[in-house]
């Protein structure tokens, strides 16, 4: 089977984006480009979780739902969430609406500060594990790897919750920590030349 669809522009495109009218926007626009923002980082860890026993394109559907209700990701306002905001959320049909997930993204946002004052910024923190280019094999040809495995046991020894190694790799995929379009998909280049272009955060020392 072919790793790539026709685009209505006629050019290849990664096969799974085909799946959903809205995933073609997604996977061109946002899917592998490298984020340094950490409000970006923490929603898109967030709904990684929330995807957790979903299909992305249930998230997709719902993310400006979940960026009302998660006050725009915003995790300095999002870890002074109270049990009343547990409730609100609960009642809210235009999320996901699941106790064990929604409490994680309100203590992930309190481990996320943490994390900026300890390493300077998420994107920082994230970034220091980027897989060297090619080491991973072809793309999309994974689940897991030793570094989202790595990060997945930093982050949890750290308090962060619903961030097993699949879902981290999906974020490290989606964040642009490498270039997981297939090599024929005519956005490959483009996020190839927008990851040689991004300037790397730093931890701190």
């Amino acid at each position: 089977m072919s790793t790539t669809i026709t685009g209505p522009d006629g050019k290849p495109r990664c096969r799974w984006c085909a799946a959903a009218p809205d995933y073609l926007d997604y996977h061109d626009r946002e899917w592998g480009f490298p984020v340094g923002d950490d409000r970006r980082l923490y929603e898109k860890i967030c709904l990684e979780g929330f995807q957790s026993g979903l299909s992305w394109r249930t998230i997709l559907a719902k993310r400006e739902n979940f960026r009302a209700a998660f006050k725009d990701f915003d995790f300095e306002k999002v870890a002074c969430f109270t049990g009343r905001d547990v409730d609100r959320l609960l009642k809210d049909e235009g999320i996901i609406r699941h106790r064990g997930k929604i409490e994680a993204a309100i203590n992930n946002a309190k481990r996320a500060l943490e994390m900026v004052e300890k390493e300077g910024s998420l994107a920082a923190f994230f970034w220091s594990y980027e897989p060297e280019p090619g080491s991973l094999g072809k793309p999309q040809t994974l689940t897991t790897s030793p570094q989202s495995i790595a990060i997945s046991k930093e982050l949890k020894k750290r308090g962060w919750k619903f961030v097993g190694p699949t879902t981290v790799f999906a974020f490290m995929q989606a964040m642009g920590l490498m270039n997981d379009h297939v090599e024929e998909c005519a956005v490959h280049a483009k996020v190839e030349k927008a990851r040689k272009a991004f300037k790397r955060p730093k931890r701190l020392k």
